[in-house]
């Protein structure tokens, strides 16, 4: 079972003998129900009320066929372990969106909860997310802890393969009903035009991925007041092999959006919505004038979130509400947009490290002093609208999406045309991300380490090229050259290689390595003051830069790195 996502409960398999017939499938479950006793332990040793409050499992909709390895199964497995232990445990009859965990911990008043899913990863693999009593994935001390507890589990209990107790348990409760219910109401929340939307003109199409979106944006659909987006029958329905998609990622682009933009051109559909298999992402798509297809970016439908959010803030808060009190939050590897909104129109923009673990956590923070945060982004396409779930959403972004279209339509402003008028007012952001494949962790070290004693010992780079450098942060360090005294405002984090360069052109670009894939990854973003317009001329800048920074700072052919390709 490989990793998922970042701030997930993931390692290596280890050897455990145990007794299905099929050695790797022995290895493989001997393994989770290591995890699952880890995670009993440290649990345990935390909450004295555990037995009373209870713990909740998801699973998405992945299984190999061949060795009877599904996501449910192992749910099924993890439930069982604490039902026998004495623990109430809310497992779900079926399938569910990944954000529907996080929410039915908090809901359900539960001390944790886990999600079984691999969200869009190969279909080999498979992934253990974590979230804590707060709704938030968790992060240190409790990740750190939580695997110390597996690694001191060298076996499973007797009895934990017995499933049955899923079965016949009194402790053992089904929350989807309840929790489906919770959370739709809790989407009228962040739906401002509901009358509008019942009388759009406007279709949509919706794909799934062969994951398990489908009925749940049906749903969220049907609260927002909108006919049912069109589904693609291929991609509707749960396929463990994702068999239509070389790569079930709808990050990926229209290459792997084909069967869907296709439908929408044979129903008349100007928009696209893609959820991944665990539909806690989002990419959109819109049909232009001229018959091609505009896929929007992460960066650029945050930049439209960012914009719509806090309009519909602006045009409903409350007499006394103060913009000082809000607050919209991104990954640091993400677009900048959200800063130039937030200065112009006077609310707070945080950054956090990448992964929404550490959005979800910041989140809580802000809450629990009073602020109101209105939406939260990661660029790899993790969107977060409103605080009713702490992770993201593909599904609430999905209508969210449909109802700024729809809004727009009656304006007859397109989602492309809106993206410049913010781009015109608050500064064009134009960003590019893409990642090498390195199968050799000694060569990742060696570029990090390389840059960090580039031209003598304990020196980072002044130059990239011809571009001038003139602050660099680095996570992995806690070093960064633009704080007084050199250290990073945002948390070290040493496991993982993390540079940020900031240049004099007013670029700035990350090099960083994958929590879950053997990936180097760039973002570069060339971020534009409102006066700054010729896009031609910010797009050739930054491509030069990208190229200089891939041919003096990740040296591909010298490394042996593989170009990225879908």
């Amino acid at each position: 079972m490989a990793e998922n996502t970042e701030g997930d409960l993931n390692s290596n398999l280890l050897h455990a003998p145990y007794h299905t017939g099929d050695p790797q499938l022995d290895t493989a479950i001997g393994q989770w129900l290591r995890w699952d006793k880890g995670m009993y332990k440290y649990l345990e040793r935390c909450f004295s009320d555990f037995k009373q409050r209870g713990f909740v499992v998801g699973y998405d909709t992945r299984g190999q066929v061949t060795s009877s390895c599904s996501s449910q199964r192992l749910a099924k497995l993890t439930a069982a372990v604490l039902l026998a232990r004495d623990v109430p445990v809310y497992l779900f009859s079926r399938y569910v969106p990944t954000p529907f965990v996080p929410y039915a911990v908090q809901k359900l008043k539960a001390v944790a909860g886990v999600m079984i899913t691999a969200s869009h990863n190969r279909k080999e693999d498979n992934g253990y997310k974590v979230y804590w009593e707060t709704g938030a994935q968790i992060t240190s001390p409790h990740d750190k802890e939580i695997l110390k507890c597996i690694e001191e589990c060298v076996e499973p209990w007797n009895g934990s393969w017995n499933d049955n107790l899923v079965d016949t348990s009194p402790l053992k409760r089904d929350p989807l009903q309840d929790i489906c219910r919770r959370y739709m109401e809790d989407l009228k929340k962040i739906c401002f035009y509901r009358e509008l939307n019942s009388k759009t003109t406007l279709k949509f199409v919706h794909t799934s991925f062969h994951g398990v979106g489908h009925d749940y944006v049906q749903l969220a659909f049907k609260v927002f007041g909108f006919k049912p987006p069109i589904p693609v029958p291929e991609q509707k329905d749960p396929d463990p092999d994702f068999s239509t998609v070389k790569c079930p990622n709808p990050e990926e682009g229209e290459s792997v959006l084909e069967l869907s933009l296709r439908l929408a051109e044979k129903e008349n559909a100007r928009i696209v919505l893609a959820t991944d298999p665990d539909a806690d992402r989002l990419a959109a798509a819109e049909l232009q004038e001229n018959g091609s297809w505009k896929v929007f970016t992460g960066n650029e439908l945050a930049a439209l979130f960012g914009w719509w959010m806090f309009d519909c803030w602006k045009k409903n808060k409350s007499r006394n509400a103060d913009v000082k009190n809000v607050y919209m939050l991104a990954t640091t590897v993400s677009s900048k947009i959200l800063k130039a909104i937030a200065l112009k129109e006077g609310f707070h923009f945080e950054e956090t490290l990448p992964g929404f673990k550490w959005i979800g956590s910041r989140i809580i923070d802000l809450l629990e002093n009073g602020k109101e945060v209105l939406f939260a982004f990661e660029e790899s396409i993790g969107f977060l609208c409103g605080t009713s779930v702490l992770d993201k959403d593909g599904v609430s972004a999905a209508v969210v999406v449909a109802e700024m279209a729809s809004y727009l339509e009656t304006m007859n402003i397109t989602l492309k045309q809106q993206l410049v008028k913010v781009y015109e007012k608050y500064g064009y952001h134009i960003s590019k991300t893409s990642y090498f494949l390195c199968y050799e962790p000694s060569t990742i070290k060696s570029i990090f380490e390389r840059l960090r004693n580039f031209d003598s010992p304990k020196e980072y780079p002044k130059f990239c090229g011809t571009f001038a450098i003139l602050h660099v942060r680095d996570i992995t360090t806690g070093y960064d050259s633009s704080q007084p005294n050199k250290k990073s405002v945002l948390p070290v984090s040493k496991n993982s290689q993390m540079i940020t360069f900031t240049f004099q052109n007013g670029c700035v670009a990350t090099l960083r390595t994958s929590g879950t894939e053997p990936k180097i990854k760039y973002y570069a973003e060339m971020c534009a003051s409102p006066d700054q317009s010729d896009t031609a001329l910010l797009e050739e800048e930054l491509k030069k830069l990208i190229d200089a920074l891939i041919e003096n700072f990740l040296q591909p052919s010298k490394n042996g790195l593989i170009w990225r390709s879908v």
